[in-house]
Formats: C-alpha cells, structure tokens, sequence
C-alpha cells in the first residue's frame, strides 16, 4: 500500500523526533511541529494507520509510538540524497586523511577513528584480503639468536609482518633467502604461493640450499596463519552514551559480537558496488536483527577491495552518518588512487 503525503509527513515528524530523543512520539508533540497542520484527533487515526501497516510500534499501552523496522525502511528511502556535508565538515576529512599517509593501514585506521568520533558510533572496516593480493616486496631480518621477523608487503600496500622461530642463521644468510624468494614470487598472488614453488628456490642458495629444508614447515605454517580477511573496529565504548545500551545484558551481547570479527566481515561483504543500509530484520545474520549495518565500498587500484561503515542501534541520524560514511569512503578511493585532494 502507499502511503499519501499527510501519513508520510507524520511518520517522519514522528521518527526525526524519535531519533532526536529517545522517547516514543505522542499525537501532542506532532501537532506542535509547524509542517503538520491537522488536527490531534487525525494524528491519531493516522497513527493508528501507521501502526496497523507496520511503520510504527506502541511500546507501551499508554506510550506514544516508535518506529519499526520497516518504518525506518522506508524514512531511509525517502531521505536518501537528500542530505550533504558541509564545506568545513568535508575540509577535515580530507585533512586529517591526506596527512596520515604513510602506509595505507594508517590511513584506514585514521578513518575508522574519524568516523566514529563523527557518528559518536561503533565503527567497522574491511582491508583488501592480504592473500588475494600480489606480493611486492619481502624482507627477513634477524630479532635475536631464535626469532626472524618476515615483512611482506602487498600491491595494495598492506604490510603483514610474521615472527618466525628460526634459529643459527645469520642475517646475510637471510638476506640472501628473502632475495631469492622475492625474486621467485614478486606480483605472484599470495594465497597461490604453495611449498614447492619455496623448494624450488633451493639450487640458487648454493652451499645455503639445506637450510631451504629446515626453514619449510615454519613457512608454511606461517603463510597458513595469515587470516582470511582483515576487520578493524573502533569506539565500541560509544555505545555506553546510548539509552538503547543501558541494558547490560543488551551491551554485553554487542561487546561479543564486536570481537567476532569473522562476523562481522560478512556483515559488510553485500556492500560490494554501493552502500549498504540494512535496519533490524533485514540483516540474515542472527546477531545483527535488532541493529543497523551502514557500510560502503572504497577503492585499492580501481577495485572495490574495502569496506567502511558502523554498526549501532536502530535509532539513528540516518541522513548524517549515511553522508559521513560515503564521504569517508570517497576520499579513501581519491586517496588510494593517488587523486590530490
């Protein structure tokens, strides 16, 4: 059914007021807002309405009402657009972002830090999987007499740093390896890196070739141990400034499910062309059904490799945090493909 234009009013008086406030919206404090000019009694029929086609909820029998799911569906749909960030708001992104660039994953941390101090939101991002990428560059250097750090770092940037247990070599000894091996697997993807393509640099280590050897299992486990995917997450305390969240069982289920980052890279995953908004039931996953997931895609190399967005209660300033988020994710691609900003 849809919905005419006083009901469509009324339902985004009565959610912009929810979402300002916290507190269910009564036919009183809507017919003191100057853009409804019916009277109280029409209110309440087309609350009513409005509750009957499940736009709107009556938490208590003498409450006023608050929004559903499927009401903040559609407020979503018809605010879409319709709100921009200000020139000065813009200005410090690209600021604070453009003069954190030293290694891509400080610039992505720097945003996921700006966007929730932005939002006053728990927030989320996704790196480009670090084993689908190419490698670029490896080093091996020697930490003491029983550890070697491996730096490896992707075409997309990212730097992976592993502590291997190896133990008698010398650095010239690893020096001499990580060339070898660079030299074999450079702008080869690095999930495709398997042991016998290791072994086969054994010849060009001359009279080093036995400790290709000892050093196999250790490489493979590490190269094992890489994760899947790369999640990282920022103000999780927000929550606790959210009257959603003064239920402690409530804030305890949400602290959980902010360290199940596996969880979370699928919640983001669907935003792989354009943003991304789910509201409650909307979201497939269990966890998620009495929150909302806003997330958006940003480029490494013209591909659509990162996600950004926060995950928060229901009630929120849709129109703001869509726009920040956007924004944010704009300038990262601007960034990451050398645009001057």
């Amino acid at each position: 059914m849809q919905l005419g234009d006083r009901k469509l009013r009324i339902l985004k008086v009565i959610i912009d007021d929810y979402i300002n406030t916290a507190q269910p919206v009564g036919s009183r404090t809507i017919s003191k807002k100057p853009s409804i000019t019916v009277s109280s009694a029409t209110i309440r029929n087309e609350m009513a309405d409005l509750e009957e086609l499940g736009y709107l909820m009556q938490p208590h029998t003498s409450a006023g009402r608050i929004p559903s799911d499927l009401g903040y569906r559609l407020y979503v749909d018809l605010i879409e657009g319709s709100f921009e960030l200000g020139h000065e708001q813009k200005g410090l992104i690209q600021s604070m972002l453009a003069s954190s660039i030293i290694e891509i994953e400080d610039v992505i941390l720097h945003a996921l830090s700006l966007l929730s101090k932005m939002t006053g939101l728990t927030t989320v991002i996704s790196m480009p999987l670090f084993k689908k990428s190419r490698l670029k560059n490896m080093k091996l250097i020697k930490v003491n007499e029983s550890k070697v750090l491996m730096i490896m770092v992707s075409d997309t940037g990212v730097v992976k740093s592993i502590t291997l247990g190896i133990k008698d070599l010398n650095q010239e000894v690893l020096d001499l390896i990580a060339d070898c091996l660079l030299m074999r697997f450079v702008d080869t993807a690095i999930e495709s890196i398997n042991l016998k393509q290791i072994y086969a640099i054994k010849p060009e280590l001359g009279s080093y070739s036995g400790v290709i050897d000892y050093l196999m299992p250790i490489l493979r486990d590490s190269l094992r141990e890489i994760e899947d995917f790369e999640v990282y997450v920022d103000g999780v305390n927000n929550v606790f400034r959210l009257p959603e969240f003064n239920d402690i069982d409530r804030a305890k289920k949400f602290l959980d499910l902010m360290g199940d980052k596996k969880l979370i890279y699928r919640a983001l995953e669907d935003a792989s062309d354009e943003m991304l908004v789910k509201i409650g039931h909307e979201n497939e996953i269990e966890e998620l059904q009495q929150l909302t997931v806003i997330a958006a895609p940003y480029k490494f190399n013209g591909k659509n490799d990162g996600r950004i967005g926060i995950i928060g209660p229901t009630r929120m300033n849709y129109d703001y945090v869509m726009s920040t988020i956007q924004y944010i994710a704009d300038t990262l691609s601007n960034i990451f493909s050398g645009i001057n900003l």
